[in-house]
């Protein structure tokens, strides 16, 4: 069914369509994934692993930083989500952080983060059932003072429970705290999360997996992306994989370029110290952007399993280059350096965009441009596939053929998951005129759309049911930061671009003679 609507970019015309085999069916159904209207309740089919809900022991989960802005943000209010779900097992919480509050102080920073948080009602009988949960321990008491909280927590819970370390802390913090778990015994029947950035750079990160390692095994690491718990990120594999359509022209013959371009119009704000640590590249690109590369790049995975999938990702960036810094923009946003906590010479970067190769049969000469920045124009998160034009010379002059830039697949990694495919198509009407077509697809299509899990739902559940499909390991990160060295070693002067803009003016030379496919001319069709 066409909808005269506008579509992204150029688009004109969008054509209502499914993708993945989810989408509006025949009278409005909706379509299960071998087109059959009757299988939309089936089992969990979209999903790496099938592990959605899968049953999962009794926890004590330990949240290290707890009054940190991702627990606030995130962690809180996604385990809030989780237990009125019914998806959080028998379970306390044990949570530990600097500030010397005791339980019934830390409940009030808790119950501020889900009414400001989470998603939906916070009704007073879900939170009092979750806030007896939650116990708090600060810092000052010492690894014999957490263990006896956690020992206290496992006593007022069946059978043998599990442990689950969350680590939600600055990368210098994070040996200590492994050290301190190993002090604490706290290691047995346990599983720990690794927050980004893994190091600040090879040395480091070796240093932290080899760490690691002494006191943990490598089937109790997760080390967490949250780009790739977003239901967009997945449907990059369903995409290409679950259907014959795309995947053969997948390749360095049919496809010109491909950008990743996450924008944010969110300011540094409290986070300065840290980001003085990190800047924009090893805050976004090393562990988020980098991975979503790998999905767009691998081959297929011989199953949709850790190992398969990680050891497929793995080639990947053992075949990317070495980042050339002739082809790096930095940037940093004008205003940044009298920010609080930053230094008024400050080199750090909050933009950067670069140029990516990767040296193998499939991609040889495709460039993968990545971009990432703080107080840009829009928030944004896209995938964009640009094909190769074919030729024109059938078409007469004044037709409109590639006046609109090569057709593009456009995938949406925001939470409302959406996709895109645009082409030409002929105008209605006499003569031969092309306009910029578009099909579209968006999660809120589908009879699904209730059931997603927020991206640190779904890893935090994963790992406490075992499952590190959608977690890197501890190869490939060191391997990315292997490829940056040179960026790392050498990096290019910082550039000043104006709040609310698109970043330096350099970007437009490192794509050149393409462009940016931000900012879209005309936005994605909106929910009915």
């Amino acid at each position: 069914m066409a909808v005269t609507e506008r579509g992204p970019d150029h688009d004109v015309t969008t054509v209502r369509g499914t993708v993945n085999g989810l989408g509006p069916g025949p009278n409005g159904t909706a379509i299960g994934p071998a087109g059959d209207p009757d299988l939309v309740d089936g089992p969990e089919w979209g999903r790496p692993g099938h592990r959605e809900h899968a049953p999962v022991d009794p926890h004590v989960i330990v949240l290290f930083g707890a009054t940190g802005d991702l627990t606030r943000r995130k962690l809180l209010p996604g385990l809030f989500h989780l237990s009125r779900a019914g998806l959080l097992p028998e379970c306390r919480i044990v949570a530990t952080s600097l500030e010397d509050l005791d339980d019934d102080q830390y409940h009030g920073v808790a119950r501020s983060a889900c009414d400001e948080f989470a998603r939906g009602e916070v009704s007073d009988d879900h939170w009092q059932e979750f806030r007896q949960s939650i116990t708090y321990v600060p810092h000052s008491h010492g690894p014999d003072g957490l263990a006896r909280a956690v020992e206290r927590s496992e006593a007022s819970l069946a059978g043998d429970p599990r442990r689950l370390h969350y680590l939600s802390i600055p990368p210098d913090a994070a040996d200590l705290v492994v050290q301190t778990l190993g002090t604490a015994r706290l290691t047995e029947r346990a599983r720990v999360i690794l927050e980004k950035p893994f190091g600040v750079d090879l040395p480091s990160a070796r240093r932290l997996n080899a760490l690691v390692q002494e006191v943990f095994d490598d089937d109790q690491v997760f080390r967490i992306d949250h780009f790739l718990g977003k239901e967009a990120a997945q449907n990059i594999l369903a995409f290409r994989f679950a259907n014959g359509l795309f995947e053969p022209i997948w390749n360095r013959q049919h496809i010109d370029h491909v950008q990743i371009d996450v924008p944010e119009d969110l300011a540094v704000g409290t986070r300065a110290a840290f980001y003085e640590q990190t800047g924009a590249f090893r805050d976004m690109v090393v562990t988020h952007l980098f991975q979503i590369l790998a999905f767009v790049a691998m081959e297929p995975p011989t199953a949709l399993e850790p190992q398969a999938i990680n050891e497929e990702k793995n080639k990947v960036f053992r075949s990317m280059r070495p980042i050339n810094t002739s082809q790096v923009v930095r940037g940093q946003y004008e205003g940044y350096r009298w920010i609080d906590g930053v230094a008024p010479d400050s080199d750090t970067e909050t933009f950067v965009a670069l140029r990516c190769e990767i040296d193998n049969w499939r991609w040889a000469g495709v460039p993968f441009f990545l971009r990432t920045g703080k107080q840009m124009a829009e928030g944004a998160r896209i995938v964009s596939i640009a094909f190769r034009e074919p030729p024109k010379s059938m078409f007469p002059s004044g037709s409109g053929v590639g006046t609109q830039g090569p057709d593009h697949l456009t995938f949406d990694l925001a939470d409302s998951s959406k996709l895109s495919l645009s082409f030409y198509g002929k105008r209605p009407g006499p003569g031969m005129k092309l306009d910029k077509l578009s099909l579209q697809f968006a999660l809120h299509e589908t009879d699904h759309a209730d059931h997603v899990l927020e991206a640190y739902e779904r890893l935090i559940h994963d790992a406490m049911s075992g499952d590190q499909t959608l977690f890197t390991n501890a190869e490939g990160i060191e391997r990315l930061w292997e490829v940056s060295h040179p960026l790392l070693d050498a990096p290019p002067e910082v550039q000043l671009y104006r709040v609310g803009s698109w970043g330096p003016p350099g970007i437009k030379e490192l794509i050149a003679p393409r462009a940016w496919r931000l900012p879209f001319e005309r936005g994605w069709r909106q929910h009915r």
